[in-house]
């Protein structure tokens, strides 16, 4: 089966399109200057980006996984410590622990949201806690008030996994505000992304920011003085220039987004979709900014190849949660012992979202799927 319509998980030539003109003017302004690392091009971008996320700090590091990286080794993290995640996540939320020498404390997610579960964080607590790493998955923030109260009785630290969540909110505070840090990516196919790899790390605290700014430097205080062992982290002036440019854009590309999962929410229900399909838990109040629209379907395996067949794009995040790994198998976490991180792993499905989609392609996208359920 063919269909004379291709519908892209995510399309970036599109939004080069628009923008275009403005990325090669910032792009040929950083190359004409001779200045490539860091500099007042990086210090534009980081004041731009902590006005617009409502944070005090703001620190442009190499990507996200050396947001994440950094700011565990800006929090201290050593070999034995305990920190409390989810399994239900990207790689590099798990990974950049255990390369500190630290033990990833998987916890099972709520099913609905599939955001860490309160209550399995709260019964994981030992003695050698040392720190809690919430992930705002998919564009949707984990709500700060239970997990900063857990925090706040065991004397721990939260660093916010925001890579997803650029602009998302809780009901108290902006994603990479709420914890002791914020960890973002902007990988190309995120909210906001760089034309390559970048990533920021945010705070409220201006001695972790500090602390962050050596890290990234190899621990450098002042040329060629070290107070710590740091790495080679920083951002370059070139992805600041560019990510400049697109921060302008971003709250009309979010609220895009919310639009798109609306009409999804909508055509699904009027196609009488809606329970056969898990649709994602509902926006509370405009806060999400769906990096990913993702449902819950039966038949995954099925409806992937009709879709494939059907010239729509889709994808699976994530197929094989972190304690299933085998590089994560000394933990001794099995099959079954997160029950609804496996059920999620088996049964997600992320559609198209990006912010130029258009309705001709989404009711494409729904119409490819009701076929599918029809059958």
């Amino acid at each position: 089966m063919t269909t004379q319509t291709t519908v892209p998980l995510l399309d970036l030539t599109e939004q080069y399109r628009v923008i275009g003109p403005e990325l090669e003017a910032a792009a040929l302004e950083v190359l004409r200057s001779g200045r490539y690392i860091l500099g007042d091009t990086v210090e534009r971008f980081e004041s731009a980006i902590a006005d617009q996320l409502g944070v005090a700090h703001a620190i442009g590091v190499s990507s996200g996984t050396d947001a994440l990286l950094v700011a565990l080794m800006a929090l201290d993290v050593r070999p034995g410590d305990e920190v409390i995640t989810t399994p239900f996540t990207f790689f590099a939320t798990g990974g950049c622990l255990a390369r500190l020498g630290a033990r990833p404390v998987f916890v099972d997610i709520d099913p609905r949201t599939y955001l860490l579960d309160e209550a399995a964080v709260a019964a994981a607590v030992t003695e050698r806690t040392r720190g809690i790493v919430p992930v705002h998955l998919f564009g949707r923030c984990v709500e700060n008030t239970p997990l900063a109260s857990i925090a706040e009785r065991h004397g721990l630290w939260i660093l916010e996994d925001a890579a997803q969540a650029i602009g998302a909110r809780d009901s108290t505070g902006p994603a990479g505000g709420l914890g002791d840090f914020g960890a973002f990516s902007f990988f190309p196919a995120k909210n906001l992304g760089a034309c390559g790899d970048a990533g920021l790390i945010t705070t409220n605290d201006a001695d972790r920011a500090a602390a962050a700014r050596r890290l990234r430097v190899h621990g450098e205080s002042s040329q060629y003085h070290h107070q710590q062992v740091g790495a080679n982290a920083r951002i370059d002036a070139l992805q600041a220039a560019l990510l400049q440019v697109k921060l302008r854009y971003l709250p009309k590309w979010n609220e895009a987004r919310r639009q798109n999962a609306d009409r999804y929410q909508s055509s699904f229900e009027a196609a009488g979709l809606s329970e056969t399909l898990t649709l994602p838990a509902g926006d509370d109040g405009g806060h999400q900014v769906f990096h990913q629209y993702v449902v819950r379907a039966p038949r995954r395996h099925a409806l992937k190849q009709h879709l494939a067949a059907s010239g729509i794009g889709h994808a699976v995040y994530y197929p094989v949660p972190l304690h299933l790994q085998p590089c994560f198998a000394d933990l001794g976490q099995r099959p079954g012992s997160l029950p609804e991180s496996e059920r999620a792993a088996e049964e997600v499905l992320a559609l198209p979202i990006y912010p130029e989609l258009g309705t001709d392609r989404q009711d494409r996208v729904v119409e490819a799927i009701a076929e599918f359920y029809r059958r």
